[in-house]
Order: C-alpha cells, then structure tokens, then sequence
C-alpha cells in the first residue's frame, strides 16, 4: 500500500508482493519421511503462528530523520538555556531544522509549482520564521514534534500494512511437489501451477489453494474463513494456502497460480483500497486548498496590520506565526482515512475485502437490503431433504435410496451428486451399476442389482404409458407417486421420481441447503436499517409471505429487507420463511431486480445489494453498495460489486455493514476533536496570548490523538464488536 503522509513523504509497503509468501512455515520433511502415509499415532504438535510482522522502527526513514532532529535539538536545548556561546548550539539547531524539514520543505514547493497549498509548508515556514526573529527554541521545538507526529503516522500506517501483509507469512515458501511417477521434489510454492499435485503432511501448512485428491484430515482455516474449529477434509474438498493441516496426510491438486490465492487476493484488494479516497476525504481535501489559503491571508493580516499602528514586529510576527500553525487543518485532513483504512483491513483479515475506501464509507449508510436466494443465503447446490417411499411399493426409505444412488453414481449432474452424496452421509453401501444412460430433461437409467432403475422428473416419467408389470398397478402407483411430488413442489422443493423395473417406488425431496447463520444475518440486517420492513413488514403492506409473493414492481418501504430471486414462488416462501423474511419478490428477471432498486434508491433509500451471480450482476451496480459472495460467485459479480466475502457466510455481511457504521463514527469523532482543537487554540491565540510552545503542542497533539483514535479499528476486537452488533 503506497500512500503519501500528511509530512509529504512517501510510504512504501514492505519490499514483499502478493505473489510470493515470503516465508517459509514449517520445513518439510525428508522424501523418504513422506512415503510414510499412516498418520501417527498420537496429533502432530502444531507448528506455532509465524509472529506477528512488526516493521523495526529505524526501517522507516520518517523515523530515522525525526530521532536525528530530536537528538540535534536535545543537545542544543541545554546549551541554549546555559548561554554557551552560538557556535556551540547553532550547528545543533541547524541540523535539528534540515532533517525535519527538508523532504517536507521540498515537498511543498512542488506542490506550490502545481499551484497547490500543502498544509505541511506551512510548518516548516513558521520554524524558519521563529529562527529568523531569533526564536531557535520555539522554532526548533515546532519542528521536532511536527517530524515525531510525522513518524508515528508513518509507523501507524505502516502497522496497518503489516497487519494485512502478514497474512502472507501464514503460506509456506516451498511445497513437496509429486512428479508423474510419484517421485517427491522440494519446489518453491511460487513455482507450482495449476494442476500440480502437493503432498501435505499432519502438522504443515498447505502451501497452495487446491482440491483434495486424496486422504483426509481436518484443517484449521481460521486464518482464510473465520471458522472457530478444524473442518474435516476429504476428496474433492477445497483447500487454501496457508491453513494448517492436523493428523492426516493430504494430497491436493493446485487449483490457482499464486497470485489467485484467497490470502493473496487478501492482500491485494486490501492495499488497492488502500491507494482510493472516500467522499468525504475528496470533499475536506477540495476544502483544504482553500482553507489554507485563507489561514495564510489572515496570518498576513495579523502581521500586517498591527505593524502598521506600530506594533512590535517580533511580537506581532510571533502572534503571527502562532496562528498559522494553530490554525493549519493538519488534523482534519488526518481525520477520515485512518478509520477507514483500518477497517479495511480488519476486514479483510477476516475474509471480507472491501475494494476501497469510498466503498466502505457508503456500506454504513445502508437503509435498505436486498438480498438473493440462490448463491447467497442459500449453497446454492440441492442435498435430499426427505425421501418418501410410495404404499404398496414394497421399497424402504433406504433401498430406494440406495438404488437411486447407484444409478445416479455415474452422473456429474448436481441432483446425483446430491443423491449420491445423501446415501453416503446415511453410511448406506452403493452398489455398482451398469447400460448407464442420461436422458437431459428426463433423468438417468442403468441396471442395478439386476433391476432397471430409473431416476429423473416425475413430468416425464410418471406420465401415461409407463410400462410394467400390471398396467393397473402401474396407474396407481403413478397416481400416488404424481400426488407426492404434487406435495414436494407445493412445500417449495424438488421432486425426482424413482422407478425400478417400470414401477414407481419413491420421490426424493430435493431442497437447496440454506446457509449456516442466514435468518440471524437477516435479522440482524433488518436492525440495522432499522426499518418497519423485512422481517416485520409484509402482511400490513400487501406484499411478502402472508399476503403473496410480490412480482418487483409493487412500491416497499426505504428501510428493511426483501428477498429478490429469480427462482419460483414457492421455493422462495420456503427459503423467506426459514429465514423470517416476509418481504418477498420471485420469479424476477436481472432487469427486474434493477427495477426493483432503482424504485427503491428514488423513494429515498440506500440500497445494499448481496447476490453472486451472473444475474445479480445488473442490480449489484446499480445498487448504492453490493456485496457479491466470492466462493461461488461469477466473475462479473465478483467486478461489479463492491466488497467481496470470501468465505460465503452469510453472517460476515451484517458484520462489515456495522464495522462501516463504526468507521464513519470515529470519522466525526475525529472532525469534532479537530475542530474543537483549532476553534480553542485559535480563539485563544487572538484574544489573549497564546505562547508558541504550547500553540505547537495543542496543535501537533490533537493531529496525533486524531490519527491513533482512527487506528482503533485495527484492534482484534473490532470485528468481534461488529458481528455483536
């Protein structure tokens, strides 16, 4: 994150990019250890967390100038006050004054050649104008704390950064690579490529974001998806770089080149957010141009002025000079960047990546929340929620499942994966099968067991002319299997018939999971927009559950929360009515979800889209914010919108719209405390006498308070305060 200070010196981040970790946690083993695939008897002991990455104080050249010009001034203080003679001090004081202010000095004549006024020139001006009358202790003084506050905000700043980049440490720097014979090779973790297969063994850090191809263990990803205990891991499950593994022996297949992974994309869009500036930092830094103008008009004035009915000139030039520094915005221009910034990064250490700091200052302002059903509070991916077999069929709820299963077995569509995947969660054996065929639209056929199985749409196999043994009987079972599916659509789910030798024996009911934490994300958006809609709006206003399921155009409320799908009817009650909205809006097309906040922004509201796919992509823009779920969600979601959850959980959206409400607060904190301190300090400046020393405190002190104060947000319980809320 490159920024430039308030001290016009240039920051730069650590030397490190996002495309390599820097570090490598822990050392793998030898190749013969790894050959050695049962886990131990006893769990690995950990490696322990890499230590936190602190930038070493005289790193920072801010730092290093600033304690040359407090070492230069401590010893000239002294002399200065015993009366040695000006040789004796005056080199001190002079040294004092150039390692301050020369990069500053420099920085604001070339910002005066741009014809721009930098707040900071006007130090140095004063320093070297309270030396010029004689003054090299106020001026000296003046200068030292302005380069220390100079050098804790390019320490602060640069904490903000480490604390971001530090994610990067979590990612082992080399990887134990298997060729296509099986040998193992030691390789940099930068250098592996997608389709690379990894060896991961208990106690290491994976060294890439992947696929398990093989073992199974369970992995602590705190660190990628804020999840409080280990996950178990298996074939097929997706992995980062940078979890720890615990007792097993993986194999991963890389999914993603380095600069992909979910950490560095952590880091990247973090520090991109970094180099952007919210509204109301535009708007004080357009003020500032011309506030600072006016400071130097009226210090010119109070000069001028009372030189002209015969003041005395040092003393007047004194009062002068106090108040061009008191009176300088240098605290205000401190004031709405470092909340922002730290919560930027607070949340992207937890997952959630704000693309910049203008977006988060418009996520607090929410009022309304629109939030789609597939992909979003739900997995977006159907799993057997009940299977239900027919009377007079004979069949079980588990050998019809288990016969489903093993038909479905060959298929890579998402119903028999989910089929499949029901059976083995219920520890049922799957038998093979054989004369495998798929009929799109209709379903799959094989043989199993020596019987024809056949699984797919109750349209288009329970329809006239099934054939079997009975046609009566076959009629009748058709009827009851029609009734039951009949009943699994109305609940807002999918039916999928399952036949054997021509009969009907079962209907699987199939439901999209609904994400863990989504009704508590949905009550807690509803308290945060505060709004009479949403979870308590509906039935009073024509719309929602009770009274119907809207279609888009019907008006709503500037505050609460609605469900806008695409989906039909009936499942989105479902979905609505298992997370306790009632405000609900299906069978929508993009341009009707774009319809829909659009109505919404012109009656007033501010409208906070979440989707994640293709088709949410049209309203994520044309919403006041969007939040797009970045695990499952499309490219152009993932563009469009302006902050990204890694993790997909739900929860985390209430979370950052709090943290957001939060950063906006100590942005105010900071203006009061900022103009409450130049309002004093020049108040007392021009109706008493206010001495120069303690003008420069008060000045320099409350720039320092306000950039602390909006570090806040940079604490470990920030979020855990925000997802309280």
């Amino acid at each position: 994150m490159t920024s430039t200070s308030r001290h016009g010196r240039t920051q730069q981040p650590p030397a490190t990019t996002a495309t390599a970790p820097p570090t490598g946690r822990p050392t793998p083993a030898t190749p013969q250890a790894a050959r050695q695939v049962a886990p131990p008897a006893t769990p690995p002991t950990a490696p322990s967390p890499p230590p936190p990455r602190r930038t070493r104080l005289s790193a920072l050249p801010e730092v290093r100038w600033a304690a040359l010009s407090a070492l230069a001034f401590l010893l000239a203080f002294p002399l200065d006050l015993a009366g040695a003679p000006a040789w004796a001090w005056g080199p001190l004081y002079a040294v004092c004054y150039a390692a301050s202010g020369w990069e500053p000095g420099l920085a604001g004549l070339q910002a005066l050649r741009e014809r721009t006024l930098d707040v900071d020139l006007l130090m140095v001006v004063a320093a070297v104008g309270a030396a010029g009358i004689g003054q090299f202790l106020d001026g000296g003084l003046l200068i030292v704390i302005f380069a220390v506050s100079g050098a804790l905000e390019a320490l602060a700043t640069r904490r903000t950064e480490d604390s971001v980049r530090g994610l990067l440490d979590l990612a082992p720097s080399t990887a134990v690579r298997l060729t296509a014979d099986g040998r193992e090779e030691t390789v940099e973790a930068a250098a592996l490529r997608v389709g690379d297969t990894v060896l991961v063994r208990p106690g290491e850090r994976l060294p890439a974001d992947g696929t398990v191809l093989a073992g199974a263990s369970e992995v602590d990803q705190a660190t990628i998806t804020g999840e409080p205990l280990a996950v178990d891991k298996g074939p097929d499950d997706e992995v980062f770089a940078g979890t720890l593994n615990g007792t097993g022996a993986l194999r991963i297949r890389v999914g993603k080149d380095a600069t992909e992974w979910a950490i560095a994309r952590i880091v990247a869009m973090v520090e991109e957010a970094g180099r952007t500036k919210a509204p109301t930092q535009v708007f004080i830094e357009k003020v500032e141009q011309r506030y600072s103008a006016a400071v130097v008009a009226v210090t010119l004035a109070l000069f001028a002025v009372p030189l002209f009915f015969g003041a005395d000139f040092t003393g007047t030039l004194l009062r002068a000079m106090t108040f061009m520094i008191v009176a300088s915005p240098c605290a205000v221009v401190l004031a709405t960047m470092p909340p922002l910034l730290s919560a930027i990064a607070t949340a992207g250490r937890h997952g959630v990546l704000v693309k910049s700091a203008a977006a988060m200052e418009r996520l607090g302002a929410v009022t309304r929340v629109a939030l789609d059903k597939t992909g979003t509070l739900t997995e977006g991916a159907p799993r057997v929620a009940e299977v239900r077999p027919l009377d007079g069929s004979g069949t079980d709820k588990a050998r019809a499942l288990t016969l489903a299963a093993a038909a479905e077995q060959p298929s890579e569509h998402p119903i028999a994966r989910a089929v499949v995947a029901a059976a083995r969660e219920q520890g049922l054996r799957v038998p093979g099968a054989c004369e495998f065929s798929s009929t799109p639209g209709r379903g799959v056929r094989a043989v199993v067991e020596g019987r024809t199985v056949r699984v797919g749409s109750p349209a288009a196999l329970l329809g006239a002319g099934v054939s079997g043994s009975g046609e009566g009987l076959a009629e009748e079972q058709s009827r009851g299997a029609r009734a039951v599916a009949s009943e699994v659509e109305a609940a807002g789910q999918t039916a999928v018939a399952v036949l054997v030798d021509g009969l009907p024996v079962a209907v699987l009911a199939l439901t999209d999971r609904l994400r863990p934490g989504a009704p508590e994300a949905a009550a807690r958006l509803h308290r945060l927009t505060g709004g009479e809609a949403g979870l308590e709006h509906g039935a009073e206003a024509g719309t929602g559950v009770e009274a119907g399921i809207g279609t888009g155009a019907e008006p709503a409320p500037e505050a609460g929360v609605t469900l806008l799908t695409g989906d039909n009817a009936r499942a989105a009650r479902r979905t609505a009515e298992e997370c306790g909205i009632t405000d609900v809006r299906a069978g929508l097309l993009p341009q009707d979800k774009v319809a829909a906040v659009r109505a919404w922004q012109d009656a007033g509201a501010k409208v906070l889209m979440v989707g994640d796919g293709v088709n949410d992509a049209p309203a994520l823009a044309a919403a006041h914010s969007g939040v797009a779920m970045g695990r499952v969600g499309s490219d152009l979601a993932l563009e469009t919108a302006d902050a990204v959850v890694v993790r997909d959980e739900t929860g985390a959206v209430p979370t950052v719209v709090a943290l957001s409400r939060r950063a906006r607060r100590l942005v105010v904190q900071n203006l009061v405390i900022a103009s409450v301190c130049i309002g004093a300090l020049v108040t007392w400046d021009l109706a008493g006498h206010l001495p120069l020393p303690l003008g420069v405190l008060g000045h320099e002190g409350s720039t320092v308070l306000v950039g602390l104060n909006g570090l806040r947000l940079l604490r470990a319980a920030a979020w855990r305060r925000a997802a309280d809320a």
